[in-house]
């Protein structure tokens, strides 16, 4: 089974970058799931529901969220419309929405969606670590999901490299998402359980993290805000991983790092 998971898409440019580019992606490799993070897809900040349409149209089966979650109020609501569409799985009982789900692939195959949030330099949250065990626990890899992908949202590599070795043998792939910086450090663990510390953003990287790099420094250098960030809105850089799971155990048998266009050095999938 072949799938797809693309970082936060980031303001217009990262939307843009995503429909035009994602349809297209889909066709040549053939993927058979794709899941986006959206946390930051309408004007850096949260996701509207129009915007999770489009990214959906796109080609995403399942839509991820962040620390941004419920910064867009139309989501307070509409999160409970759409049973594609993922939270933190760590929010606190009573938070609106869902922090996993199973959908049916393009192939038929069931996979397992689970979004977190870390803790390191993070607002604070439940426990992320018992959180996605009850959630793999209930479906786990191998009988009830041919495939299990945890997005875990933090801000520090540790924590992501953490989640990964702790989840070894039991999921699919654990990918980071919230720095937007990708990392090169996408390998299969000894039990069989792709890890990427973090995706990388779908954004323009001409910019401090997909924010005009103008508000960024005058705050680095003065500590004192003057104007709101604003998404940066140039040429994007769509970034994200790609895994191939054993058809049997869905564990990963081949990982392999996305970056197509913008400023950054191409990378295309290289699935057997």
């Amino acid at each position: 089974m072949r799938l797809l998971f693309l970082g936060d898409v980031m303001g217009r440019a990262g939307r843009q970058a995503v429909a035009d580019r994602l349809p297209g992606l889909i066709e040549r490799y053939r993927f058979d799931f794709v899941i986006i993070n959206g946390e930051n897809a309408s004007h850096g900040r949260g996701l509207t529901e129009g915007h999770y349409q489009l990214l959906r149209d796109a080609g995403a089966d399942v839509v991820t969220l962040g620390d941004h979650a419920f910064d867009q109020r139309e989501m307070m609501s509409a999160i409970a419309r759409h049973d594609t569409l993922v939270r933190p799985i760590n929010y606190p009982p009573g938070a609106p929405g869902r922090g996993a789900v199973l959908v049916t692939g393009r192939n038929g195959h069931q996979v397992l969606v689970v979004n977190a949030l870390g803790r390191v330099f993070m607002p604070p949250m439940d426990d992320p670590f018992r959180a996605v065990d009850a959630a793999i626990a209930a479906c786990p890899l191998g009988e009830q999901a041919d495939a299990i992908v945890v997005d875990f949202h933090a801000e520090a590599t540790s924590e992501m490299q953490g989640m990964g070795q702790y989840l070894d043998g039991r999921v699919s792939l654990v990918v980071g998402t919230h720095t937007h910086i990708p990392t090169s450090d996408h390998r299969i663990l000894s039990g069989g359980t792709g890890l990427m510390s973090d995706a990388g953003m779908c954004g323009d990287y001409d910019s401090v993290i997909g924010m005009e790099a103008d508000e960024p420094i005058n705050r680095f250098l003065t500590g004192i805000p003057n104007a709101r960030f604003t998404p940066a809105e140039g040429q994007a850089t769509l970034c994200g991983v790609a895994i191939e799971t054993d058809r049997r155990s869905g564990l990963c048998t081949s990982i392999q790092p996305v970056r197509i266009g913008g400023t950054l050095a191409q990378a295309l999938p290289q699935l057997p």
